[in-house]
């Protein structure tokens, strides 16, 4: 589809040269001959650029310009004037024209103007894209009353630059509540910078946070920003702050009580303007009684505590989770989206969801493969999820045998599995859940020969 380019001049004979240029080059070219008739043709046209004169009788073209940009602000205009100066072209850049070129126009010169700006509108409006598509990544699903309150707490916080402790299990969704307070701050124009605490090993912690400077160490070939360098005048955002050591702990306070430091190897002191936000799965109160955790750090990240639930508190979001997830792994893996039927959504929030929305993502990944049909059903829903389907486990009272020892031992070993399903193959959690020692379940595992999809010695 051919760009338009919308030119406005009080001169015909300008009006005609640059029509027949300008749709030579692939434009569509519509024009006007005042200001007022130009406001006109862009509610007509929307044209993706404009050629605008400088001086025109009426409504000039600083002022035409004027009004373009109240109403258009991403519309690109360049300005043409036969009578140009510098404060004239500084007026018009000010007022937001792309540019200014000066009669006679130079061909070459013009064209290469116009090819400038609209590259430039193109680039401005893959930003805004990628900024609104940002936005939608980071929107928190659901209505429930808990996540209603979320939401509030949310909005209040948001645009102040208070610090905020974020707390809640794994799975429960505490990078997006950093992720959208950052994009609700007044700080959203910068960037948000993640540090994952229980990744970074104490020896490099420095480095990482701080930066370092050439030749600090072996290794270091180049100067190289840290996080907090990068933060600046945005977000740091500190996953899981309850899995970081001591000694990490200790340099980190250091740096959020100043909000300075120096990069590894250097001398030069770095001043820093950060929002922090940090989230934990622990209870950062009980690991400061066992000696893990800082006091002093703690009372100086919980400022703001906000507290994520977890999804067995909110269970009547699990129809629009769902969806949600339906949709998003239909577009980023091409496969059509598939109804999810009122029986299935009633079986999946019987369910406790010890994984929580993380476990919930990876359930309708799963079932959007597997379940052939265009609807998920009921009987779609593998046990643990679907407590009804327990007996396609095993779990029939006969189990089709007259043994009592055999319908003992197929039990067992179904509600094993099940129970691994549940737990991810964590034979830890699945020991302590069941209630028997963790060598006991290993004896099991193996005398049923059951798959628990891990490596056991991470287990």
């Amino acid at each position: 589809m051919a760009q338009t380019i919308l030119v406005v001049d009080d001169e015909k004979c300008i009006l005609q040269s640059l029509t027949g240029i300008l749709s030579d080059e692939g434009f569509e070219v519509p024009t006007a001959e005042s200001g007022t008739e130009a406001l006109d043709k862009i509610k007509e046209t929307t044209p993706d650029l404009v050629l605008l004169d400088i001086w025109m009788p009426g409504l000039d073209g600083i002022e035409t310009l004027q009004k373009i940009k109240e109403d258009y602000p991403t519309l690109q205009v360049i300005m043409m004037s036969g009578h140009g100066s510098i404060e004239t072209a500084v007026k018009a850049t000010k007022v937001g024209a792309y540019d200014f070129v000066e009669k006679p126009l130079s061909l070459d010169k013009l064209l290469l103007t116009i090819n400038n700006a609209l590259e430039y509108y193109r680039l401005e409006e893959e930003v805004s894209l990628l900024k609104e598509r940002e936005r939608n990544k980071y929107q928190i699903t659901g209505n429930s009353s808990a996540i209603m309150e979320l939401k509030e707490q949310i909005k209040i916080v948001a645009p102040t630059n208070a610090w905020i402790l974020i707390s809640g299990e794994n799975g429960t969704g505490k990078e997006l509540v950093a992720h959208t307070i950052h994009l609700l701050s007044r700080r959203s124009h910068k960037p948000i910078v993640e540090v994952n605490c229980a990744a970074i090993p104490e020896d490099l912690i420095e480095s990482e946070l701080f930066g370092h400077e050439k030749g600090a160490f072996t290794g270091a070939s180049t100067m190289r920003k840290g996080k907090f360098d990068a933060a600046h005048e945005g977000t740091i955002f500190l996953d899981e702050i309850g899995d970081m050591s001591l000694k990490a702990q200790s340099k980190t306070l250091r740096i959020l009580q100043e909000q300075k430091f120096e990069r590894v190897g250097g001398t030069k002191t770095i001043y820093v303007d950060v929002r922090v936000i940090a989230a934990t799965n622990k209870d950062l109160e009980a690991e400061i009684g066992k000696g893990t955790f800082r006091d002093d750090l703690y009372f100086r990240l919980n400022v703001i505590p906000i507290r994520v639930p977890p999804l067995k508190e909110r269970i009547e979001d699990i129809h629009s989770l769902t969806k949600e997830f339906v949709s998003e792994f239909s577009l980023s893996t091409n496969i059509e989206a598939k109804e999810v039927s009122d029986e299935a959504i009633e079986i999946l929030q019987r369910y406790d969801w010890p994984g929580n929305i993380r476990e919930l993502r990876n359930l309708i990944e799963r079932l959007m493969i597997m379940v052939p049909g265009k609807t998920i059903q009921g009987k779609d829903i593998p046990s643990p999820y679907n407590r009804s389907s327990d007996t396609k486990m095993g779990f029939e009272p006969s189990f089709g045998t007259d043994s009592l020892k055999e319908a003992r031992s197929r039990f067992e070993k179904a509600f094993i599995q099940a129970k691994l399903q549940q737990f991810n193959g964590n034979i830890s959690q699945t020991a302590e859940a069941i209630g028997i020692e963790r060598s006991n379940l290993h004896k099991k595992i193996k005398g049923y020969q059951i798959d628990t999809g891990r490596d056991e010695a991470s287990s």
